[in-house]
């Protein structure tokens, strides 16, 4: 890694990408736009015309591009670096999370996605003040601010890290650079550019991806051996039922935690919920989330492939024993490098998919959380009513801001140790009390204020209990490795495998060995559970007097019909 450097042809490819990304944002938020509007509305603010036009797209947006965005947001440069590295050291049956992203899609449509299109939210945060109190709305949207500002950091992170490998640029100037990207072309076309600039990006993505994996594919002269090397090092791996929630990858957790994990992300975070509600319909939304799941389960089965392909061509020798790399996020660039940097452009174009996608991630939680702070806090919390200007000023503050919080997060993540785990802890931790609040909301009629408050927090306590637990135990060596062998036989260098010494689990606490699979599901569970049991004790809501779009239309069939608010012009959204 440390020997090649992007050649002239690279450099182009790499620039000629991001060049595309910011003139298409500027295209579709600010030239286009004024080219339609008349000289005398050309005093608008940042070329907006109406905050609902710069957050929401007019709820006029297209279901194609609005499925390219959603694609782009579930499949970040974290799943591109990540998933491959994944399959290299744990074997295939993380593949299966194919079957988790079509569940969810299923469960996402027909469960949470009508009540929100039945209700015509900004935020999805509204509905918690519709269905409990603007208390727990507060708590959730602050909740989510935060998370985002953990979880800003890495998306800028890991495409610079690689960047950083291959081109020997300041990793510090290329994360500059990417949230500079993201802030101009969300502050000047907010969500219209956000979403057609996310295309863009998710083509590169794909090609880039797909490009690599090709080739690669092409390299292997007999493709007998190539399973064979992969059934004798253990990757093959499709059915294992072990029943063990302590295993890292079976059948189960990877489908039915990667169906409460994908659905968590996709049913209610604000991120997607805006993108949703930027369509006119609810049948619209529906097929932007139908065209979602076919990406990512494409997507994903070719960086799973492309994880079988790094092994086959690093099974002799590992990169990491052999000092090639220094941790796991260099992997599937040294192989991109290795074994196509003699391609002009191909590692460029590989770095531009990442650099891509992790650009379209980053304006999806600028342009989202910049509406969050708006709608949820500023409107919500503090219950101020800002006019159209005020509002313009604090919606493109906030995005300046949350760029520069960002980029100064960064340094804190590589000074500070464990930081890492910790934030995408805390992310898990979030995401789960969050999805089991609007979980119980929409499918538990009686369900109260106090019980979503007392499930909230008793699932906070619980899953944080469980998931820092078993960090600690990791780290203090009471906790095996599940890691796959790998082997240095084939170095060209002197290398040694660390030896995984062999430790009795039995005396650590059974929670902390858990997969991490399970933590999700345990938390939204949790949240369900207590938060109705609390409610029953407590003072139960009077189902007569609730309104029959803050429940999911699944549960309307299970209760008399006398007992909701029925409201036909309601129904006619949620049946359309």
């Amino acid at each position: 890694m440390d020997s090649y450097r992007f050649g002239t042809v690279d450099y182009i490819v790499f620039l000629g990408v991001t060049i595309i990304s910011i003139a298409i944002g500027l295209y579709f938020g600010f030239i286009k736009k004024t080219k339609k509007e008349s000289p005398a509305k050309s005093h608008q603010i940042f070329a907006s015309k109406k905050m609902d036009e710069y957050l929401m797209g007019s709820r006029n947006l297209k279901v194609f591009p609005v499925g390219m965005s959603l694609i782009a947001s579930c499949l970040s440069a974290i799943a591109i670096i990540g998933t491959p590295s994944e399959i290299y050291y744990y074997g295939s049956q993380y593949c299966l999370t194919v079957v988790a992203i079509i569940l969810q899609g299923v469960v996402v449509s027909y469960v949470y996605l009508p009540v929100f299109s039945a209700l015509k939210v900004n935020s999805s945060y509204e509905y918690l003040g519709m269905r409990f109190h603007s208390v727990i709305r507060s708590i959730i949207s602050i909740i989510f601010v935060l998370d985002v500002i953990l979880y800003l950091p890495l998306l800028a992170y890991l495409p610079a890290l690689a960047l950083n490998q291959v081109s020997g640029l300041n990793i510090y100037s290329i994360e500059a650079l990417t949230i500079l990207v993201c802030v101009i072309y969300t502050l000047l076309g907010g969500l219209k550019a956000v979403v057609h600039t996310d295309i863009w990006q998710v083509v590169i993505m794909f090609v880039s991806v797909l490009v690599v994996t090709i080739l690669a594919t092409c390299y292997i002269e007999d493709g007998t051996e190539f399973f064979e090397g992969l059934k004798q090092g253990g990757r093959l791996i499709l059915l294992n039922i072990d029943p063990s929630p302590y295993a890292r990858h079976t059948v189960w957790s990877v489908i039915i935690g990667g169906t409460f994990f994908w659905t968590s992300l996709n049913a209610v975070n604000q991120t997607v919920v805006h993108r949703y509600m930027s369509l006119p319909s609810l049948k619209m939304a529906r097929t932007a989330i139908a065209f979602m799941v076919i990406g990512a389960v494409f997507f994903t089965s070719v960086v799973c492939f492309l994880g079988l392909l790094i092994f086959n061509a690093y099974k002799d020798c590992d990169p990491l024993s052999a000092g090639l790399i220094m941790n796991d996020d260099q992997l599937v660039p040294l192989f991109v490098v290795n074994n196509l940097g003699h391609i002009y452009g191909m590692p460029g174009l590989f770095i531009a998919g990442v650099f891509g996608a992790s650009l379209s991630s980053l304006s999806v939680y600028l342009n989202s959380t910049s509406l969050v702070i708006l709608q949820d806090i500023v409107r919500g919390c503090f219950k101020m009513q800002p006019g159209e200007r005020a509002s313009t000023i604090v919606v493109k503050s906030s995005v300046v801001i949350l760029g520069i919080v960002s980029f100064a997060m960064v340094f804190l993540l590589e000074k500070v140790s464990g930081i890492l785990s910790v934030s995408i802890s805390l992310a898990a931790l979030a995401a789960s009390s969050t999805f089991g609040i609007f979980t119980l909301g929409m499918l538990v009629p009686w369900a109260n204020t106090m019980g979503a408050a007392v499930g909230g927090i008793t699932c906070v306590l619980l899953t944080g209990w469980i998931s820092f637990g078993s960090q600690v135990a990791a780290a203090s060596g009471q906790l095996n490795s599940q890691r796959l062998p790998v082997s240095v036989e084939g170095c060209l260098v002197n290398a040694t495998i660390s030896e995984n010494v062999w430790v009795d689990e039995e005396n650590v606490f059974p929670l902390y060995r858990l997969s991490f699979y399970w933590i999700n599901p345990i938390g939204v569970l949790t949240v369900v559970v207590v938060g109705s049991l609390v409610s029953l004790v407590t003072k139960p809501t009077d189902i007569k007097t609730l309104d029959t779009n803050l429940i999911s239309p699944v549960i309307h069939r299970f209760l008399p019909k006398e007992y909701f608010k029925v409201r036909s012009h309601h129904e006619k959204d949620i049946n359309d």
